[in-house]
Protein backbone atom coordinates (compact mmCIF):
# COMPACT_ATOMS: atom_id res chain seq x y z
CA UNK A 1 0.00 0.00 0.00
CA UNK A 2 1.18 3.28 -1.33
CA UNK A 3 1.53 6.14 1.59
CA UNK A 4 0.92 9.50 1.28
CA UNK A 5 4.42 11.63 0.65
CA UNK A 6 4.35 14.73 3.12
CA UNK A 7 6.80 17.35 2.37
CA UNK A 8 9.43 18.12 5.26
CA UNK A 9 9.20 21.55 6.50
CA UNK A 10 12.16 23.76 5.87
CA UNK A 11 15.09 24.06 8.60
CA UNK A 12 14.58 26.89 11.27
CA UNK A 13 17.71 28.23 10.41
CA UNK A 14 16.77 28.28 6.67
CA UNK A 15 13.18 30.26 7.57
CA UNK A 16 15.56 32.62 9.63
CA UNK A 17 17.02 33.66 6.60
CA UNK A 18 14.28 34.21 4.51
CA UNK A 19 12.66 36.52 6.87
CA UNK A 20 15.44 38.31 7.36
CA UNK A 21 16.03 39.22 3.34
CA UNK A 22 12.32 40.21 3.50
CA UNK A 23 11.71 44.07 2.77
CA UNK A 24 9.59 44.22 5.82
CA UNK A 25 12.42 42.79 8.14
CA UNK A 26 14.89 44.72 6.29
CA UNK A 27 13.25 48.26 6.91
CA UNK A 28 12.73 47.18 10.60
CA UNK A 29 16.32 46.62 11.11
CA UNK A 30 17.46 49.62 9.54
CA UNK A 31 14.84 51.93 11.41
CA UNK A 32 16.51 50.00 14.58
CA UNK A 33 20.02 50.72 13.45
CA UNK A 34 19.10 54.37 13.12
CA UNK A 35 17.83 54.82 16.51
CA UNK A 36 20.35 52.70 18.17
CA UNK A 37 23.33 55.23 15.90
CA UNK A 38 21.35 58.57 16.66
CA UNK A 39 21.47 57.80 20.79
CA UNK A 40 25.29 57.19 19.89
CA UNK A 41 25.70 59.95 18.63
CA UNK A 42 23.86 62.18 21.03
CA UNK A 43 26.07 60.58 23.95
CA UNK A 44 29.41 61.07 22.05
CA UNK A 45 31.77 64.20 22.28
CA UNK A 46 32.27 64.81 18.66
CA UNK A 47 35.42 66.85 17.46
CA UNK A 48 35.99 67.88 13.46
CA UNK A 49 39.71 68.36 12.92
CA UNK A 50 40.12 69.90 9.29
CA UNK A 51 36.89 72.13 9.26
CA UNK A 52 38.92 74.58 7.15
CA UNK A 53 38.59 72.12 4.35
CA UNK A 54 35.08 71.50 4.69
CA UNK A 55 34.39 75.82 5.40
CA UNK A 56 33.69 76.35 1.26
CA UNK A 57 31.67 73.27 0.66
CA UNK A 58 29.10 74.25 3.69
CA UNK A 59 29.01 77.80 1.84
CA UNK A 60 27.83 76.02 -1.51
CA UNK A 61 30.60 74.80 -3.64
CA UNK A 62 30.48 71.27 -4.24
CA UNK A 63 32.06 68.54 -3.13
CA UNK A 64 32.65 64.54 -3.84
CA UNK A 65 33.36 63.22 0.17
CA UNK A 66 35.12 60.28 0.18
CA UNK A 67 35.98 57.57 3.15
CA UNK A 68 36.43 54.49 3.66
CA UNK A 69 33.17 51.61 3.57
CA UNK A 70 34.69 50.40 7.34
CA UNK A 71 33.99 54.24 8.64
CA UNK A 72 30.53 54.57 7.24
CA UNK A 73 28.35 54.23 10.48
CA UNK A 74 29.99 57.53 12.35
CA UNK A 75 30.33 59.47 8.91
CA UNK A 76 26.16 60.73 8.90
CA UNK A 77 27.69 63.13 12.02
CA UNK A 78 29.43 65.04 9.30
CA UNK A 79 26.43 66.14 7.41
CA UNK A 80 24.70 66.74 10.96
CA UNK A 81 27.52 69.24 11.44
CA UNK A 82 27.79 70.69 8.02
CA UNK A 83 23.62 71.59 8.73
CA UNK A 84 24.30 72.61 11.77
CA UNK A 85 26.94 75.61 10.39
CA UNK A 86 24.18 76.06 7.30
CA UNK A 87 25.01 74.01 4.76
CA UNK A 88 21.59 74.00 2.64
CA UNK A 89 22.97 71.47 -0.37
CA UNK A 90 21.48 68.37 -0.54
CA UNK A 91 23.92 65.15 0.32
CA UNK A 92 23.56 62.31 -2.46
CA UNK A 93 25.13 58.90 -0.83
CA UNK A 94 26.23 56.25 -3.33
CA UNK A 95 24.91 52.83 -2.00
CA UNK A 96 24.70 49.51 -3.54
CA UNK A 97 21.57 48.10 -5.56
CA UNK A 98 22.20 44.81 -3.60
CA UNK A 99 20.53 44.26 -0.74
CA UNK A 100 23.11 45.42 1.94
CA UNK A 101 23.16 48.40 -0.46
CA UNK A 102 19.25 49.14 0.20
CA UNK A 103 19.34 48.60 4.12
CA UNK A 104 22.62 51.03 4.16
CA UNK A 105 20.33 53.64 1.93
CA UNK A 106 17.30 53.66 4.64
CA UNK A 107 19.72 54.48 7.42
CA UNK A 108 21.15 57.32 5.17
CA UNK A 109 17.88 58.08 4.62
CA UNK A 110 16.74 58.75 8.09
CA UNK A 111 19.64 60.68 8.46
CA UNK A 112 18.15 63.33 5.97
CA UNK A 113 20.34 62.15 3.02
CA UNK A 114 19.47 61.45 -0.63
CA UNK A 115 20.57 57.74 -2.58
CA UNK A 116 21.62 57.12 -5.47
CA UNK A 117 21.68 53.58 -6.83
CA UNK A 118 25.12 52.01 -8.48
CA UNK A 119 28.68 51.76 -6.86
CA UNK A 120 32.06 53.36 -7.54
CA UNK A 121 33.16 51.11 -9.92
CA UNK A 122 30.01 49.75 -11.37
CA UNK A 123 27.28 51.87 -13.31
CA UNK A 124 28.35 52.88 -16.83
CA UNK A 125 28.61 55.92 -18.39
CA UNK A 126 24.89 56.71 -17.53
CA UNK A 127 25.11 56.74 -13.79
CA UNK A 128 28.40 59.05 -14.03
CA UNK A 129 26.37 61.69 -15.91
CA UNK A 130 23.37 61.25 -13.34
CA UNK A 131 26.04 61.73 -10.54
CA UNK A 132 28.06 64.99 -12.68
CA UNK A 133 24.34 66.08 -12.96
CA UNK A 134 23.67 66.21 -9.23
CA UNK A 135 27.21 68.08 -8.47
CA UNK A 136 26.39 70.43 -10.91
CA UNK A 137 23.41 71.35 -9.64
CA UNK A 138 25.59 72.31 -6.48
CA UNK A 139 24.84 69.39 -4.28
CA UNK A 140 27.11 66.78 -2.84
CA UNK A 141 27.81 63.30 -3.62
CA UNK A 142 29.35 60.78 -0.54
CA UNK A 143 31.31 57.96 -1.86
CA UNK A 144 32.79 55.20 -0.42
CA UNK A 145 35.54 54.02 -3.10
CA UNK A 146 36.30 50.16 -1.61
CA UNK A 147 32.73 49.35 -1.65
CA UNK A 148 30.35 47.49 -1.62
CA UNK A 149 32.34 44.48 -1.51
CA UNK A 150 35.75 45.20 -1.20
CA UNK A 151 38.31 44.40 -1.07
CA UNK A 152 39.42 46.78 1.62
CA UNK A 153 40.67 50.06 1.36
CA UNK A 154 41.29 49.42 -2.41
CA UNK A 155 39.54 52.26 -4.34
CA UNK A 156 37.71 51.65 -7.33
CA UNK A 157 38.11 54.42 -10.10
CA UNK A 158 35.02 56.52 -9.74
CA UNK A 159 35.72 58.61 -7.40
CA UNK A 160 38.70 60.25 -9.38
CA UNK A 161 36.82 59.55 -12.67
CA UNK A 162 33.43 61.41 -11.17
CA UNK A 163 35.93 64.45 -9.68
CA UNK A 164 37.48 64.72 -13.37
CA UNK A 165 34.11 64.86 -15.54
CA UNK A 166 32.27 67.26 -12.49
CA UNK A 167 35.24 69.71 -12.60
CA UNK A 168 35.16 69.16 -8.64
CA UNK A 169 37.38 68.41 -5.89
CA UNK A 170 37.15 65.79 -3.92
CA UNK A 171 37.27 65.60 0.14
CA UNK A 172 38.80 62.69 1.74
CA UNK A 173 37.94 61.86 5.37
CA UNK A 174 37.46 60.00 8.26
CA UNK A 175 35.91 59.29 11.48
CA UNK A 176 36.59 57.12 14.43
CA UNK A 177 35.46 56.65 18.17
CA UNK A 178 36.87 55.64 21.23
CA UNK A 179 34.14 53.31 22.38
CA UNK A 180 33.67 51.00 19.20
CA UNK A 181 32.60 47.20 18.20
CA UNK A 182 34.75 46.41 14.72
CA UNK A 183 32.34 43.96 12.87
CA UNK A 184 33.20 40.26 11.49
CA UNK A 185 32.74 42.12 8.16
CA UNK A 186 34.98 42.01 5.01
CA UNK A 187 35.80 45.72 5.81
CA UNK A 188 35.93 45.43 9.99
CA UNK A 189 33.23 48.18 9.64
CA UNK A 190 33.02 50.17 12.90
CA UNK A 191 29.94 50.52 15.25
CA UNK A 192 30.22 53.09 17.56
CA UNK A 193 29.33 52.93 21.81
CA UNK A 194 27.50 55.06 23.02
CA UNK A 195 29.47 57.94 25.73
CA UNK A 196 33.01 58.01 24.01
CA UNK A 197 34.66 60.57 21.97
CA UNK A 198 34.90 60.62 18.50
CA UNK A 199 36.33 62.66 16.04
CA UNK A 200 35.97 63.66 12.04
CA UNK A 201 39.02 64.41 10.15
CA UNK A 202 38.70 66.00 7.06
CA UNK A 203 41.93 66.48 4.95
CA UNK A 204 42.70 68.84 2.43
CA UNK A 205 40.49 68.57 -0.92
CA UNK A 206 42.24 67.05 -4.04
CA UNK A 207 41.93 68.93 -7.16
CA UNK A 208 41.54 65.92 -10.25
CA UNK A 209 42.46 67.36 -13.76
CA UNK A 210 40.11 66.35 -16.65
CA UNK A 211 42.55 64.27 -18.06
CA UNK A 212 44.32 62.86 -14.54
CA UNK A 213 42.07 60.43 -12.79
CA UNK A 214 44.46 58.12 -12.91
CA UNK A 215 47.42 59.66 -11.57
CA UNK A 216 44.73 61.24 -8.91
CA UNK A 217 43.41 57.92 -7.94
CA UNK A 218 46.35 56.97 -5.59
CA UNK A 219 46.52 60.35 -3.82
CA UNK A 220 42.45 59.99 -3.09
CA UNK A 221 43.22 56.28 -1.34
CA UNK A 222 46.52 57.96 0.71
CA UNK A 223 44.40 60.72 2.04
CA UNK A 224 41.69 58.90 2.84
CA UNK A 225 43.82 56.17 4.62
CA UNK A 226 45.74 59.38 6.23
CA UNK A 227 42.40 60.70 7.75
CA UNK A 228 41.81 56.73 8.84
CA UNK A 229 44.93 57.03 10.77
CA UNK A 230 44.90 60.20 12.52
CA UNK A 231 41.68 59.88 13.42
CA UNK A 232 42.28 56.27 14.95
CA UNK A 233 45.34 58.24 16.54
CA UNK A 234 43.21 60.67 18.13
CA UNK A 235 40.96 58.43 19.86
CA UNK A 236 43.78 56.43 21.59
CA UNK A 237 45.22 59.54 23.56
Amino acid sequence: MLRPCHARSPPVRVVLKRLAKAPATQRLLARLLFLYTRFAYATIRWRLLGAEHMRPHIEGEPVIVAFWHERQPLMPMLWMRARREGSKASVHVLTSRHRDGRFVAVVMESFGMKNVGGSSSRGGAAGLRNLCGLLAAGDHIAITPDGPRGPRRVAAPGVAQIAALAGVKVLPCAAQSSRRICLSTWDRMVMPLPFGRAVIVCEPTITVSRDGWEEALPEIAAAMTRAAERADRECAM
